[in-house]
């Protein structure tokens, strides 16, 4: 709801230029929301809309006060994401400064100005990296980090949450899996690229199960969860509904290219065995192993179900495929 004397409800989108939360200011926009967003430099890339106000670099000295006036629920999608190719010597100190002390500072601020509602997207990676063989993750399932940026982004739930336990705003978590959708980049854009091109994969064994999420999926869940009275408070996971083995990804890629899907039936032993030696280890376990999520909560407590099945979500994301950019940094 709006606050006393404004005509739209008013939201603050932090990430407003990235991969999640461009989208989300288009659609927030189509819903009748009023949106702002911080940006480090004027004339950022944004949705025609959105009103832009100057922030510094997100940490635990930034001032939002300017951006936060009149707004009624933010969302915050901004974070430091975890990389490939890491150059700083520790790794969680960057992603603390970042992820938990900017993300604290932000919503310190936001509830001084009477924010009524405090969205933050969190990641799966607070519970771990795989799951064992029909044992998704639930959303109260204890949490497992088991790398730097996971660690952060579990450090800051627990700071959101015991800062707001004796403050007015209310809190929702949503933790993704992968998010993949028109302009993706990163392992999602190259494994797209290797099926377009023909390339041969040797994936054709894998008998895992993986969680994903399209972007326009998510973005409906976070839209839902500004405005449902059943939202506050609580943790959500979320995904397309549908699991998939790496194997069958690349089928459905190639179906929705029409292509051939191009796989060797090469035993994940050696997969593993030939990406240890080039040091490719994390990358091949993620491709070998399996992650699913149970958003069993989402669907009761919200009454949510994805818009999109798996593959119209994949097909969104080839039918972009051309201006998608291949980079050497992961999304979630």
């Amino acid at each position: 709801m709006p606050r006393m004397g404004s005509s739209l409800p008013r939201v603050l989108v932090t990430g407003a230029t990235g991969f999640v939360g461009s989208a989300l200011c288009a659609r927030l926009l189509r819903d009748g929301w009023a949106v702002c967003t911080g940006v480090r430099r004027i004339g950022a890339q944004l949705p025609a809309g959105v009103q832009a106000f100057p922030v510094s670099d997100l940490n635990a000295d930034t001032d939002w006060s300017a951006a936060l006036a009149g707004v009624d629920a933010v969302v915050h999608c901004a974070a430091r994401v975890h990389v490939m190719h890491e150059q700083v010597r520790d790794p969680l100190v960057d992603f603390r400064r970042v992820n938990r002390d900017g993300t604290l500072r932000l919503a310190q601020q936001a509830a001084a100005a009477g924010v009524r509602r405090f969205v933050y997207l969190s990641s799966i990676k607070v519970h771990g990296e795989a799951t064992v063989p029909g044992r998704a993750f639930r959303a109260d399932d204890l949490a497992a980090p088991q790398d730097a940026y996971g660690q952060s982004k579990w450090e800051t739930e627990q700071a959101l949450q015991a800062l707001l336990k004796s403050l007015p705003m209310e809190l929702v978590i949503v933790r993704p899996p992968l998010v993949y959708g028109p302009g993706v980049r990163a392992n999602f854009a190259a494994l797209m690229r290797w099926v377009q091109r023909g390339w041969p994969l040797p994936l054709g064994a894998l008998d895992n199960r993986r969680s994903l999420v399209a972007r326009e999926n998510l973005v409906d869940l976070l839209c839902l969860c500004l405005r449902h009275p059943a939202a506050a408070g609580q943790v959500f996971l979320v995904s397309d509904g549908e699991d998939v083995s790496s194997a069958d990804l690349v089928r459905r890629l190639a179906r929705a290219m029409q292509c051939p899907a191009r796989l060797w039936p090469v035993p994940q032993r050696w997969l593993e065995g030939a990406a240890a030696v080039l040091g490719k280890r994390a990358a091949v376990q993620r491709l070998c192993s399996s992650l699913q999520v149970d958003m069993e909560k989402t669907r009761l407590l919200l009454g949510w179900q994805p818009p999109l099945s798996l593959d119209q979500g994949l097909q969104q994301a080839v039918r972009a495929l051309p201006a998608a950019a291949v980079e050497q940094s992961a999304i979630v």
